[in-house]
């Protein structure tokens, strides 16, 4: 019984975790390598994850600079930063590329949050699938009489703790990001 609630434990933290990767790539009006370092660019003919060519950094909070190792690897950097739905451009000035963060208007901002909920919604309804999963492993067990009907309650109880804890951590995660997307 342990076992799975140990399991569906770390699954849940997982995917909290990938809840915050997913919103280190949307866009806030401050600038983060997080928001270019899952483009992939088309480097020789292999699509590359930027990181693996160029160094990426943050001088200031509106700007990103790229610093490509290859110095044929400035156009192709470019142009899949053209071609991604972050809706930026980069200026190369022969030894890197900057990318200026315009702030974000009102509107924009609004549809930042509402990209966020719709991650939070999926997350809440993994770690609920994972909750189901774990309870449906405890019957299984119950049900094979390697626990009793006393522990498969307690283990019920246990799991639907574990399921407000995570769901709770997502609304925080969100709420932080809700805070930063609407901060001018």
């Amino acid at each position: 019984m342990q076992a799975v609630l140990k399991d569906c434990d770390g699954k849940m933290k997982k995917t909290v975790e990938n809840l915050k990767r997913e919103f280190g790539k949307l866009r806030t009006g401050r600038a983060s390598t997080a928001l270019v370092e899952s483009l992939k660019v088309d480097y020789y003919g292999t699509p590359t994850p930027l990181p693996q060519i160029a160094s990426i950094a943050v001088p200031d909070s509106r700007t990103i600079t790229i610093q490509p190792w290859d110095r044929n690897a400035f156009s192709i950097i470019d142009k899949a930063i053209q071609t991604s739905d972050l809706g930026l451009s980069a200026v190369n000035d022969g030894k890197l590329l900057r990318i200026n963060i315009p702030p974000l208007t009102e509107e924009r901002r609004k549809d930042l949050v509402k990209i966020a909920k719709k991650y939070t919604e999926e997350t809440k309804v993994a770690v609920r699938n994972i909750r189901r999963d774990g309870n449906e492993s405890l019957k299984k067990l119950e049900k094979d009489k390697e626990i009793s009907q006393d522990d498969l309650k307690r283990g019920q109880d246990e799991m639907q703790k574990l399921t407000d804890n995570a769901i709770k951590l997502a609304e925080q995660v969100f709420a932080e990001k809700e805070k930063e997307i609407m901060e001018i």
